[in-house]
């Protein structure tokens, strides 16, 4: 397995795109082993650097009723046996001080999910495992404010840092993506990451949960590599509709292959 340096490396290397993805939530062993181990083999063929995603809780869903995930404890010795089997590094998103400390004793990756990024402890929790961190943009920030966050986290001795724009709060259930978060993300001095599947959710649009137009994630995604993003975050299912969470907006793993071929081409012909 790769080692924490050798990680953030390979998602600095010059020129080559890398991908974090994998289900929404982790609704199964089986599943998470299937999705990533496909994955794998296709970033292999293209040269592509990967990162197993999937959350053991989803803590922010619309409905009380929605299901969450099997829990820390659960989740972890799930992301544990991905990481060990198919042998990729592995991410996945915190919400307490707690949680950090207890996820990086599994994970190669932390993530700050978008609506906890100005979280002050929680920041500073997640630096301080010494992991990578994603730092998601909040909806609510402008890529601007973002600066701030980094900040945050500079001072508390983050240095291994991703930022990942995942689209902007447009109101009445609906995002927008402005493609020129990216070259403005891309000054603070950490690779950017683009979100294209949720940049196309829905929030709340399907009354007790979310909805999303997945057929615009790939329009999204490619746009961004044209404007400079060096990795992609996209979430996918081989069968979104009967998904336990974020189903409208996940991609078909059937249709992975096409989509990430068509996102290598693009980000070689801006290089």
């Amino acid at each position: 397995m790769l080692s924490d340096s050798a990680i953030w490396k390979s998602l600095n290397a010059p020129g080559r795109l890398f991908l974090i993805a994998g289900p929404c939530v982790i609704e199964n062993e089986a599943l998470c082993l299937r999705v990533a181990s496909a994955l794998k083999r296709l970033c292999d063929r293209l040269g592509v650097f990967y990162v197993f995603k999937a959350s053991y809780d989803k803590a922010n869903r619309t409905s009380a009723k929605s299901f969450r995930g099997p829990g820390l404890e659960a989740g972890l010795a799930v992301l544990a046996n991905v990481r060990a089997r198919v042998g990729v590094p592995v991410l996945t998103d915190v919400h307490t001080e707690a949680q950090a400390a207890a996820a990086a004793r599994v994970a190669d990756m932390l993530q700050i999910p978008a609506f906890l990024c100005r979280q002050t402890d929680l920041i500073a929790a997640a630096v301080g495992t010494g992991r990578i961190v994603n730092l998601k943009k909040g909806q609510f920030l402008s890529p601007e404010e973002m600066g701030q966050v980094v900040g945050k986290a500079k001072s508390m001795g983050g240095r291994k840092l991703l930022l990942t724009e995942r689209g902007t709060t447009f109101g009445y259930n609906n995002l927008v993506a402005d493609m020129r978060s990216i070259p403005i993300l891309r000054r603070f001095g950490f690779p950017v990451v683009f979100d294209a599947t949720h940049s196309v959710q829905l929030p709340g649009g399907g009354g007790d949960c979310s909805s999303g137009q997945r057929d615009f994630a790939p329009v999204l995604a490619r746009c961004a590599m044209a404007a400079g993003a060096s990795g992609v975050f996209l979430e996918t299912h081989p069968e979104p509709a009967r998904a336990l969470s974020d189903g409208p907006n996940m991609i078909p793993l059937a249709e992975m292959p096409a989509l990430l071929k068509s996102l290598v081409k693009v980000h070689l012909a801006v290089q």
